[in-house]
């Protein structure tokens, strides 16, 4: 197998990375302390190309591969994990379903807001609907006019600063996952409200809130997919939303473990660098092996995808292992850096709360162990149900 990136890959993950480096990095910060979604980096990422990467050429995208997002992605989270959650979610998630679902007038309508600095919105968890997401209450009444949606949402990333958003919604009297679709509704859709926004411990760029329906009436040409095998084409299209959040924990890894040699070729106690010291060698050491294998993992699943979506095992796996990572080698990272990481004039402190979010958010590792264990226990998996 050969992992050597083209040569037109490696120019845009070096291109990716010198826009990171040379005009996100200094801007991490702000974000984080005030709380602020980055329009001033969305408006460099259009001007890249680098949001709806997997837009087809004929709807004026790219047409990237899954691998090329993903190594942008990584690039940009090394220093700003917000940035790069957005180029996940302009990319794959939403605009993944739209592409494979959307009628062509979806396509044409929204992937121009895409391309223009939309990162849509995907709204699953209720307040007692999270890993149990087939047991959402949000509904879509048949009316004369289209659907009147009803429901809250909670933890919606991207709550108000989206314009589209994709609603799992219960569009039938079927239980569970066959009752549920998914329906567009966009932003200014009257019976549609922004709620409150639920701060949280990192990643403070990008806010996290609360969605409320009120029969929201919407157009039966904003269905994208319909009750039946609708949520099984969510969860598909979801599996590349999971290998890009994979890839933000990656980055971030990969930017604290980038700090952290730096740090420890400079550092000196007892008259050397603390580098040369063994304790401090195999931290490091342990950190870039993490690294590795949580890469390859994202690669894989990503390269085996080919033109579709991810294999819910492969991205649950990557998941899994890369959120974990994060938390690891940021956390070491700072354990490195000593008192000056455990302090905010460093970016370090900020990138262990960024990264715990992962671990959490798009499928809780726990729940990504039940999904593994069930492709490798189909017996006991089929018990259960």
């Amino acid at each position: 197998m050969d992992f050597t990136l083209t040569p037109a890959q490696e120019t845009l993950r070096r291109s990716a990375r010198e826009l990171a480096d040379q005009v996100f990095r200094a801007r991490a910060a702000r974000w984080d302390a005030d709380e602020e979604y980055p329009w001033d980096n969305v408006k460099d990422l259009v001007s890249a190309g680098f949001m709806g990467l997997t837009i087809p050429k004929q709807y004026g995208g790219p047409g990237a591969s899954i691998l090329e997002v993903l190594l942008v992605v990584e690039e940009i989270a090394r220093v700003c994990g917000v940035t790069a959650r957005i180029v996940v979610e302009g990319s794959l998630g939403v605009v993944g379903a739209l592409a494979a679902y959307g009628s062509e007038t979806q396509k044409r309508r929204y992937f121009p807001w895409v391309l223009e600095g939309d990162k849509p919105a995907i709204a699953i968890t209720e307040p007692e609907a999270g890993s149990a997401a087939t047991d959402l209450a949000t509904r879509a009444d048949e009316s004369p006019e289209g659907y009147a949606l009803t429901g809250e949402k909670r933890w919606i990333t991207g709550a108000g600063t989206s314009r589209l958003y994709l609603v799992y919604c219960r569009m039938s009297e079927a239980s569970g996952a066959p009752g549920i679709g998914g329906i567009l509704v966009e932003r200014d859709t009257p019976g549609f409200r922004i709620g409150e926004r639920d701060r949280t411990m990192g990643l403070r760029g990008i806010p996290e809130g609360r969605l409320h329906f009120e029969r929201c009436h919407v157009g039966k040409d904003q269905v994208l997919v319909g009750p039946g095998d609708g949520f099984k084409k969510l969860m598909q299209a979801y599996n590349g939303q999971r290998l890009g959040a994979a890839t933000v924990a990656l980055g971030l890894a990969q930017g604290a473990y980038e700090l952290a040699l730096d740090y420890a070729g400079r550092r000196r106690q007892f008259g050397r660098a603390i580098g040369d010291f063994q304790g401090i060698r195999w931290k490091l050491a342990d950190m870039a092996i993490r690294l590795d294998a949580a890469r390859l993992l994202i690669h894989r699943a990503a390269v085996n995808a080919g033109s579709g979506f991810p294999d819910a095992l492969e991205a649950a796996k990557a998941k899994t292992f890369a959120a974990e990572t994060a938390q690891e080698v940021t956390g070491q990272a700072l354990q490195i850096h000593g008192a000056a990481g455990y302090g905010r004039g460093l970016p370090v402190e900020r990138m262990v709360r960024d990264a715990r979010m992962f671990a959490i958010g798009g499928g809780t590792v726990e729940m990504m162990r039940n999904l593994i264990a069930d492709r490798l226990l189909p017996t006991r998996a089929d018990f259960r149900r």
